[in-house]
């Protein structure tokens, strides 16, 4: 199964220097049968983006708790997308977020597929985005404006071989 793992750039130099995603549990996103059911219509790749596109929004909320905790990580959102054993992933019910998933164990780099990030015309977006975070849970339509504002960008494309370009 294609899991979208969340994640940051400092998160991903972490998981290049240990050889793997984690610790377990981690939560990803991916096709499961109630995002399936809520998009009737869609076909596998158009779910996948969905899916991909959750884990986008996730990659946001870890970059405000990386800045809370005063790791410095560059304004660009990350996307791991793997490939796991069905049996490895859990489906999560959650009403708002049908493709959130947990798997119980971390994710060897070598099941990776390739990275989703930012490109660096996204990176004032995706800040305002993040420090729009509070108050757009907080209920502002004015918050929540700039921070489905970074959702305009779409995540770049690479393969695993690029991880290395991406970190330096």
């Amino acid at each position: 199964m294609r899991v979208y793992l969340p994640c940051t750039l400092p998160a991903l130099a972490r998981a290049v220097e240990a050889g793997l995603l984690g610790p377990a549990p981690l939560t990803g996103y991916a096709v499961t049968p109630a995002l399936t059911e809520w998009y009737a219509s869609g076909d596998t790749e158009e779910l996948e983006y969905v899916a991909l596109t959750e884990a986008a929004r996730a990659s946001l909320r870890m970059l405000a708790a990386d800045r809370a905790d005063g790791v410095e990580a560059p304004p660009r959102r990350v996307v791991v997308a793997a490939d796991v054993p069905d049996g490895a992933v859990s489906a999560v019910a959650d009403l708002d977020e049908r493709a959130r998933v947990r798997l119980a164990d971390p994710v060897a780099l070598a099941k990776v597929a390739s990275v989703h990030v930012d490109d660096l015309d996204a990176v004032a977006d995706v800040e305002a985005a993040v420090a729009a975070l509070p108050a757009a849970d907080g209920g502002d339509d004015d918050a929540r404006f700039t921070v489905d504002g970074a959702e305009a960008h779409e995540l770049m494309w690479y393969a695993t071989q690029e991880i290395p370009d991406l970190l330096a």
